[in-house]
């Protein structure tokens, strides 16, 4: 497995990470078999797979206490990256959306943040957390300075209860007043072959800062895999829905793109889904690619994608066919 360094935090983490949203189940994944999430995450780890991405909101903490059970004796085995910022306990903060009976809000101060962690650990059964994200960023009318954040997650940092400090969901001057009041190692931004956004925005940025970027979405929920065909109906309430590229005539685009790719999976030996996990690990900077899995025969399957070594004319060759639909 393909190792590199987070940041200047002094991490060493593996270009792969196993995405444990689905993990949590709930209204968006619907009901999670905790027993194959644990064993999902322990062939994770055998396939050299350390970084292990969580959040409270993933099924109001559902995953990080399957996490903490999965990992009990094999913590120094693994790079866990939690977050905080989205906060149902009480009142304050700026509503983001209801869910399962909770109303989940945007709240990054200093108190919230320090409980969220508390919290966190006490799930994952341990006493410091790798990797703490800003999870979504505070807005108005409950809007948190950035000072305010990161003077305390450096505060964090420096008792030794996080390692080092990333934010997701994020723009290029987000990014500045971070590193204005402290030290960022990371961000955590939604990227595929499909939605490249980030490519021209803020790319740069964490290039010109020596910042990593963690990529979530990678599959476009499952789109990239090749597996959803043409006859499958998104429920308005799935995670799923409101992804474009899900309409079926994107959809059908994306499938005959897929399909025409299949020249290389037959030279590199592999599914599409590697194949495409491959590109994303090829792309300059993405440094970290999180791929979901609740069962351990996907996770596996996945980790296979990190042995590829995509050459650059095939690369290329992939990007043209995106741009050809649009993406």
């Amino acid at each position: 497995m393909i190792k590199r360094k987070l940041g200047n935090s002094g991490l060493e983490v593996s270009a792969l990470g196993l995405g444990t949203w689905a993990i949590g189940g709930g209204e968006w994944w619907g009901d999670s078999d905790q027993e194959a999430s644990i064993q999902t995450i322990h062939e994770a780890i055998q396939a050299g797979i350390t970084l292990i991405d969580t959040a409270p909101a993933y099924g109001f903490g559902k995953s990080e206490e399957v996490i903490g059970k999965a990992i009990q004796n094999k913590r120094d085995q693994v790079v866990l990256s939690t977050k905080c910022g989205l906060w149902w306990h009480d009142e304050r903060g700026a509503e983001f959306f209801e869910q399962s009976g909770h109303v989940v809000k945007r709240c990054l101060e200093a108190d919230t943040i320090k409980r969220e962690l508390e919290l966190s650990l006490k799930r994952l059964g341990t006493d410091y957390i790798d990797i703490y994200f800003t999870h979504w960023q505070s807005v108005e009318p409950y809007k948190t300075s950035i000072e305010e954040t990161m003077n305390c997650l450096m505060d964090l940092k420096r008792q030794g209860l996080i390692k080092a400090i990333g934010a997701s969901n994020v723009t290029p001057e987000h990014i500045e007043e971070y590193l204005r009041y402290g030290e960022l190692d990371v961000i955590q931004e939604k990227y595929s072959m499909l939605d490249r956004k980030i490519e021209q925005t803020l790319r740069p940025t964490c290039a010109k800062n020596k910042i990593d970027i963690m990529t979530y979405s990678s599959l476009e929920q499952g789109l990239l895999t090749g597996k959803i065909g043409m006859d499958y109906v998104v429920d308005p309430k799935e995670a799923r829905a409101g992804i474009p590229w899900y309409e079926p005539s994107k959809r059908a685009q994306v499938l005959a793109l897929l399909e025409s790719w299949k020249g290389l999976t037959q030279r590199y030996q592999c599914t599409c889904a590697q194949l495409v996990i491959a590109w994303t690990m090829a792309q300059p900077n993405m440094s970290y690619v999180l791929c979901g899995a609740r069962k351990p025969h996907h996770i596996k399957d996945t980790a296979y994608a990190a042995q590829i070594n995509l050459s650059q004319e095939d690369s290329d060759s992939m990007t043209k066919g995106l741009r050809e639909i649009g993406a």
